[in-house]
């Protein structure tokens, strides 16, 4: 039973539709899943309303990044509509989405991407990995990678000033940018900015104290948790490779982070972990925790007190970070 004690009356609202409406994902088959994915959250001046609008001010295109094993990775690129064609100074923003490494689609993120790109004046990137179970670990990072380093070499085609990059993402896409981070790193990178990561999984080892608190917090619970962790891990991997868990990784020489966390989340304890062996490795780190609220919050900005909050202190943390120095 979940416990919807606490939150505000629309969050409440809006979590219980989500628990109800959703396939739940410890007993969905493949068949359900990938009719999940495939299924893009229905729009509407009410819906947006909750959801967030999409910013009709930034153009929606696409493409493809090439993967280490020949797939075509497609991306979901946007870009303000007021930058000129022949501006290329603009950073780049890659974005990898939620949904557990499992589903989860890059059209549901149109509201939240064009909000980046059009505050922040960057071309947002939004990776279409592939996901869980019928692509495990750590195919997903490998893509997100993969799509990161492309676009890195790849800045005329974007028209972006890609020495001006940041990774972000939600949930599992929060692990994905924490992992794409340090792999870049280790290859010597050093365009990448900034990691924005909100309610990020870090640990897959299960070691954080919140998914005990929060077991059966409403959107996220322990079972889901555990029923994502399961699809995404191959059998006998190891929890604590760093491409699965980055809370395991060497952090020093990392990008400076914004961590923001839901209180009523199970996996809130992963962004707080995170953000603490960040700055004990010397990593600036900006670590908010949003009450009230449960995991996914980011996604349902009108249903809650901190929704704007939250976005403005993403699009404040994202603009400081990849502006040009002063010379």
């Amino acid at each position: 039973m979940h416990d919807y004690r606490g939150m505000p009356p629309l969050t409440t609202l809006v979590s219980l539709v989500a628990d109800l409406g959703r396939s739940q994902i410890a007993t969905a088959d493949l068949a359900a899943i990938q009719k999940a994915r495939a299924t893009p959250r229905p729009r509407g001046a009410l819906v947006d309303r909750v959801l967030g609008r999409v910013d009709p001010a930034v153009g929606i295109t696409y493409g493809t990044a090439p993967a280490r094993d020949e797939h075509e990775i497609p991306l979901r690129i946007y870009r303000p509509r007021a930058l000129p064609d022949a501006r290329d100074d603009v950073p780049v923003v890659m974005w990898f989405h939620g949904g557990g490494w499992v589903w989860g689609n890059v059209v549901d993120y149109d509201s939240l991407c064009t909000l980046v790109a059009g505050q922040v004046g960057a071309v947002v990137v939004s990776v279409d990995y592939r996901m869980a179970p019928e692509h495990r670990a750590p195919r997903a990072a490998l893509d997100c990678v993969d799509a990161t380093t492309w676009v890195a070499a790849n800045g005329d085609v974007l028209r972006a000033d890609t020495s001006r990059m940041a990774v972000a993402g939600d949930s599992a896409g929060g692990n994905l940018a924490a992992v794409v981070a340090q792999v870049l790193r280790d290859h010597g990178m050093t365009n990448l900015r900034h990691q924005a990561l909100l309610y990020p999984a870090t640990d897959l080892t299960m070691a954080s104290p919140s998914l005990v608190t929060n077991a059966n917090a409403p959107v996220l619970d322990r079972a889901a948790v555990d029923a994502f962790r399961d699809h995404y891990l191959p059998p006998g991997a190891d929890a604590k490779d760093p491409l699965v868990s980055p809370l395991w990784g060497g952090l020093a020489g990392l990008p400076p982070a914004l961590v923001q966390t839901a209180d009523r989340d199970p996996i809130r304890d992963d962004g707080s972990r995170y953000a603490a062996a960040l700055e004990e490795a010397g990593v600036p780190v900006r670590l908010t925790n949003y009450l009230g609220v449960p995991h996914g919050f980011a996604t349902f900005p009108g249903a809650t007190r901190v929704g704007r909050m939250q976005r403005v202190e993403l699009v404040t943390e994202l603009s400081r970070a990849l502006s040009r120095p002063i010379a």
